[in-house]
């Protein structure tokens, strides 16, 4: 059974509140410190998760949320210094915790050496459009760690590795196909490529073109 997490989000805004739905959803105990009264208010009226109004830079207003025995802090305002701030604050009071930091492009990946992850909402969202834009062929799901891609790729009629197993394909090193044609098992050596089905692949950037060409033609 999933342990149950004591989680604090800091930020109750758009990307804040929706973190904790999900987290509430998955049968996490969420915290929300959040600056604004208004907002406050609304969160509160929606029993998503408890909720402390406050600057989530202040320790006191941390230590009120429970920083001692909580599992992660996510600071997921839209202001990239100040959730680096709360986090800082977060891992000096509670070494162990886990620190989560939204971020904006000009911030980049240098956040890391402070925090154990960061995130970037906007990024996300603009991988969706372009996958809506670009139809149902290709899209990326997720980019996990640094540049690497999780892709979902439709084999095209008459592709290199239309029709074929696994096992005869020769996909470049940094390519790995996780799922089967029906998307309910990890794909083996003898699973078929078959025409019209979507498989999905985690991909390295330099070879991204070269498996495209295998799948697509």
């Amino acid at each position: 059974m999933t342990r149950t997490l004591e989680i604090i989000i800091a930020g109750g805004g758009r990307v804040g509140f929706q973190t904790a739905e999900i987290l509430a959803d998955r049968g996490h105990d969420v915290t929300i410190i959040e600056r604004d009264e208004r907002m406050v208010s609304d969160i509160a009226d929606q029993w998503v998760a408890t909720v402390i109004q406050g600057d989530a830079t202040d320790p006191d207003i941390i230590e009120q949320a429970g920083i001692e025995r909580a599992d992660a802090i996510a600071a997921l305002t839209g202001e990239a210094g100040l959730n680096l701030a709360v986090c800082l604050a977060a891992a000096e009071l509670t070494p162990e915790i886990r620190t989560v930091a939204r971020i904006d492009r000009t911030a980049g990946e240098t956040y890391t050496r402070f925090v154990d992850a960061v995130v970037f909402p906007e990024r996300a969202g603009a991988r969706v459009a372009a996958n809506e834009i670009l139809g149902s062929d290709v899209q990326t799901l997720a980019d996990v760690t640094g540049t690497l891609d999780i892709m979902l790729v439709r084999v095209a009629d008459g592709a290199p590795a239309a029709g074929k197993a696994l096992t005869d394909v020769r996909f470049p090193e940094g390519t790995l196909v996780v799922s089967d044609d029906n998307g309910e098992k990890i794909a083996r050596a003898d699973t078929t490529l078959t025409p019209g089905r979507r498989y999905v692949i985690a991909v390295e950037p330099d070879v991204v073109d070269e498996v495209l060409n295998l799948m697509r033609g």
